[in-house]
């Protein structure tokens, strides 16, 4: 396409969806000109120029946008990314892509067959921190062991479990940094009680990785105080990442001192609406993201197995 305006529709009006509605609306050369939404409210989300349909295919299948951003909850994603890509437009969803490995897979296939661009919003993968520790990773050797902590007060979703709400984050970034499959994942549950929100959770994640890497992860809707850490150790040192800490980025010795990491600024969604944009310009047809999102949703299924035949 030419340098002009990137048009975008969206679909979905939620907390997640008003968060790209404010994005988009901030970033130059970029334009949201279609809504799905079936909340009546949504008209004083948008500006006049943005059109809002009630039935999200008139979105997915419009043919006056460039592409689609996807922001409903996790069933909804497979089905709606599928027909985006059937109208020919480039996609943007957010995590889960599915919560079938299967669908995900198809989706893929169907991508190369249509020569479609899909980007997966893991939207750690988008924070300048996280680059800045893959930066550093690749010139300290092999990662020798992760262990990854995130969770906080809910959110507790009838539609979502806290390993399929919470778990995309962590593992998309786990298998990010290792360039590969785990070769056993196991998991187990240890702890779940109902609260007045909902069913909280508390999950455990061990990944065995080729080369004898290891990533323990935890997951909980049931602590108090929102957490998100990432600590990568190598031979020589262990770099932590901790979205909620003034610092995101720290280096630790063997000695265990510790040494803030210098990262560029940037909010991470303004960071992946920008490149969904200009993957757009550049008619990219770039897949990677989207293999990650299945390889992730292929872990998580696997997880989900696990937890089921140990119950």
């Amino acid at each position: 396409m030419s340098a002009g305006t990137v048009r975008l529709g969206l679909i979905g009006a939620g907390p997640w969806g008003r968060n790209f509605i404010n994005t988009v609306a901030a970033t130059v050369g970029v334009a949201l000109t279609r809504l799905a939404s079936r909340n009546p409210a949504s008209t004083d989300l948008v500006g006049p120029d943005c059109r809002i349909s009630v039935d999200w295919r008139d979105v997915a299948k419009a043919t006056d946008i460039d592409g689609v951003i996807i922001a409903t909850p996790p069933a909804l994603h497979g089905e709606m990314t599928a027909a985006a890509l059937d109208a020919g437009l480039a996609v943007l969803v957010e995590k889960p892509l599915t919560l079938d490995p299967a669908q995900a897979q198809a989706l893929l296939e169907q991508a190369r067959r249509r020569a479609g661009v899909v980007l997966v919003d893991h939207i750690h993968l988008f924070s300048p921190a996280y680059r800045k520790l893959k930066t550093l990773a690749a010139g300290l050797g092999p990662v020798r062991a992760i262990r990854g902590e995130a969770g906080g007060w809910g959110p507790f979703r009838p539609d979502t479990t806290v390993l399929w709400d919470w778990g995309p984050h962590d593992l998309s970034m786990c298998l990010d940094l290792m360039g590969d499959a785990p070769e056993t994942i196991t998991a187990r549950r240890t702890e779940r009680r109902e609260t007045d929100g909902g069913t909280g959770e508390t999950i455990e994640l061990d990944l065995d990785f080729p080369g004898a890497a290891r990533a323990d992860i935890a997951l909980s809707n049931l602590r108090d105080g929102k957490r998100r850490r990432l600590e990568v150790r190598f031979d020589s040192e262990t770099l932590v990442y901790d979205d909620r800490a003034a610092e995101k980025l720290t280096r630790v010795d063997g000695d265990g001192g510790g040494e803030r990491v210098p990262v560029e600024p940037g909010m991470p969604l303004s960071i992946a609406v920008a490149e969904f944009a200009a993957a757009i310009r550049k008619g990219s047809k770039d897949l990677e993201s989207l293999r990650l999102g299945v390889d992730v949703v292929a872990v998580l299924a696997a997880a989900d197995n696990h937890l089921e035949n140990a119950s």
